[in-house]
């Protein structure tokens, strides 16, 4: 049985019983749902919920759990000449989604941002046979259902084929990411940024947090780490980690003002604390 955890989502290794507890839930970035620790199995989920499948602009799908499951997040489809990328990924997959997916082409590769978005990530591997997962190293320590699939990359910058970059800023998890798409937003570029940088309700800017439920925020340098590492790119729209948090237009300059406003309101803290 791979146990998956009611409260974040993330699908456990193989054993008889259900785990004693989930690690991701018991850090401090996240937290143990406020009816304990509860479980549930890959099986069971399809019985209840389903995928959403929603076309984003040309080129690009998104894939929900419906009901509302685990962290809510959505998983992308990037349809590319040199092989479909899947970026981050949910709890579930279904039969249609294996359909339309196929249909497209398949999988060649999965991309993830950072643990909270494991999900059911060696699931969707193994329907699509077998595809590499890629994980920054510095998270290692976090996956829960190892499987050969898994291929951890290092440094800053991870190229894929077909002009895709994976991008380290680190911030929400040492080795939280970003992925670049060049061909997005008409040929503007697009961001996909998971909740490494997250795209606050309004749409116009960004938010950055150590801890989002337990509202820890981010020091000084990291925020700078974060807007440095995406700097040298190209892009004009930002696909969040939430269902219709996407910022449309002007992406990579609401990065920087929203990075400008957060340093001034973590400045304005500590001198009014001092």
């Amino acid at each position: 049985m791979n146990a998956i955890c009611v409260t974040c989502g993330t699908q456990f290794a193989d054993t008889a019983q259900y785990p004693d507890h989930c690690p991701i839930c018991e850090d401090e970035r996240q937290y143990v749902g406020l009816d304990g620790q509860r479980w549930t199995t890959f099986e069971d989920l399809r019985k209840d919920h389903r995928v959403k499948v929603q076309e984003e602009e040309p080129g690009l799908l998104s894939f929900s759990v419906e009901p509302h499951f685990g962290i809510g997040q959505r998983a992308f489809l990037i349809r590319n000449a040199a092989g479909n990328v899947l970026w981050d990924c949910i709890s579930l997959l279904d039969d249609t989604v294996i359909e339309t997916i196929r249909d497209l082409g398949g999988l060649s590769v999965i991309c993830i941002s950072h643990p909270h978005y494991h999900s059911a990530m060696v699931e969707w591997s193994r329907a699509f046979g077998n595809v590499p997962i890629h994980l920054h190293e510095d998270d290692a320590g976090w996956v829960m259902r190892p499987d050969d699939a898994i291929h951890f990359w290092d440094g800053e910058i991870k190229t894929l084929p077909g002009g895709l970059t994976l991008i380290r800023c680190g911030g929400h998890f040492e080795g939280a990411a970003v992925l670049h798409w060049p061909e997005g937003a008409d040929g503007k570029g697009a961001l996909l940024s998971g909740d490494t940088i997250q795209v606050v309700p309004d749409r116009r800017f960004v938010s950055f947090m150590y801890s989002y439920p337990a509202y820890i925020p981010l020091n000084a340098p990291a925020i700078e780490r974060i807007t440095r590492a995406v700097e040298p790119f190209a892009f004009d729209r930002i696909y969040g980690a939430f269902r219709k948090l996407t910022i449309e237009s002007k992406g990579k300059a609401s990065i920087r003002r929203s990075a400008d406003r957060y340093l001034r309101a973590i400045s304005a803290a500590v001198h009014a604390s001092a």
